[in-house]
């Protein structure tokens, strides 16, 4: 594991990182787009994420955010944590109501179908996706009483 990485999964624990990463979201979604998913800024750090493209579930139309996988069984695992808000993403709602998704991975579009995990197999994914980001278990924690979604994105 990188130096990078390291200090990236450190960070993540901070409580200041969940206010400064919602308002680095937008930015690392403009650097997704304009590099087709090559170049992010968590990627900086050794974590290769992906952006998500939902459909809207109210508006039909497509939404973009910028998530951290983790790879997982033939897909990737992804987390509604919303930085440890009270309430659940946007995403997380539209990928309830339409699980047909895609997915841009280092450059790469797939298409994907998202799956809310529950019981067993959700804890699970969640042990794999804490190893790789433990701000997860900080996240969770000041959610309250909300369960943080863990989805499991397959190729379609």
């Amino acid at each position: 594991m990188s130096l990078l990485m390291k200090l990236g999964q450190r960070l993540g624990q901070q409580e200041w990182l969940a206010s400064v990463g919602r308002k680095l979201v937008p930015l690392d979604l403009v650097v997704q787009r304009r590099t087709r998913g090559r170049v992010s800024l968590l990627g900086l750090v050794g974590i290769p994420p992906v952006v998500l493209t939902t459909t809207g579930r109210r508006s039909g139309k497509p939404r973009e955010v910028p998530l951290l996988p983790v790879k997982f069984r033939n897909g990737y695992l992804v987390t509604g944590s919303n930085w440890g808000q009270a309430h659940h993403p946007a995403w997380s709602e539209n990928l309830l109501a339409h699980p047909d998704a895609e997915i841009l991975l280092r450059g790469r579009r797939i298409p994907v179908r998202g799956r809310l995990l529950e019981g067993a197999e959700r804890a699970e994914a969640w042990a794999a996706i804490t190893k790789v980001w433990p701000g997860y278990d900080t996240y969770d924690e000041r959610s309250g009483d909300r369960q943080i979604r863990v989805f499991l994105l397959e190729p379609r």
